[in-house]
């Protein structure tokens, strides 16, 4: 059975806009495993723009499912990984300039710097993952750093709004899928899915987890982060394995 994992920055984004100390996105991971989140994700970004050092090491203590720490492939976050000893690691292109990721990492002639980069990682048994999109030399790439994981950038996918090109899109992805598990990696999928996009994948086998954030805290601000969690959690239940 895949498994929803859930990214709380955006709680961490609301408090922010204040400076102050709430929403905690630590009592909101809470209820996101509360809802059936099998695992919680965070993206420390080198501008600290929603989540901050302070979350990280107490989600480190708290979280009762697992933590799966998204970063930039620096110096710095390589420390703070090391130190805090997340489950799993997810390495992401980052902008300054951009409001959200904006697409996959380029791991396409940085094969031996990503695997230098990992090991460290590795040999603490903390996981990796790189998120990428649905491109066989990516994906090929992407297999020669040592990382067990791709995360598969939908975002394309998400954001298509002509019929055609979505389902080009999707047919990458699936195509992308395939790919990867031939080479002997494991997948995720995530960025921009949502209760009802999600839905193509009900019957794609072998997706591991799903990495959701933005359309559950959407949904949370009506229902509440519990139960937008629990109604995510019970479509991704009934996808096939």
């Amino acid at each position: 059975m895949p498994l929803l994992c859930v990214n709380v920055d955006h709680v961490a984004t609301l408090r922010q806009a204040r400076l102050g100390q709430e929403p905690d996105p630590v009592l909101g991971a809470h209820e996101a495993e509360l809802g059936g989140a099998a695992g919680i994700i965070v993206h420390l970004r080198e501008d600290r723009r929603h989540i901050q050092d302070r979350d990280v090491e107490i989600l480190r203590r708290t979280v009762n499912t697992k933590l799966n720490l998204e970063m930039a492939a620096t110096s710095e976050m390589q420390q703070i990984a090391l130190t805090i000893g997340p489950d799993s690691v997810c390495l992401v292109p980052e902008k300054r300039q951009e409001l959200t990721t904006e697409g996959g990492l380029n791991c396409v002639g940085r094969e031996g710097e990503l695997q230098v980069f990992l090991a460290p990682l590795l040999e603490r048994d903390i996981q990796a993952s790189l998120f990428i999109d649905a491109d066989p030399a990516q994906i090929l790439a992407a297999s020669q750093t040592g990382a067990q994981f791709i995360e598969i950038h939908t975002g394309h996918y998400a954001n298509a709004k002509a019929p055609a090109a979505r389902q080009d899109e999707l047919d990458k992805i699936l195509a992308g899928i395939r790919y990867a598990q031939d080479l002997g990696l494991k997948v995720n999928l995530g960025h921009g899915l949502g209760y009802v996009n999600v839905l193509p994948f009900a019957k794609v086998s072998g997706i591991s987890e799903y990495s959701i954030g933005h359309s559950i805290m959407a949904r949370a601000v009506y229902v509440g982060l519990r139960q937008a969690t629990r109604e995510m959690s019970d479509i991704v239940r009934g996808f096939a394995d």
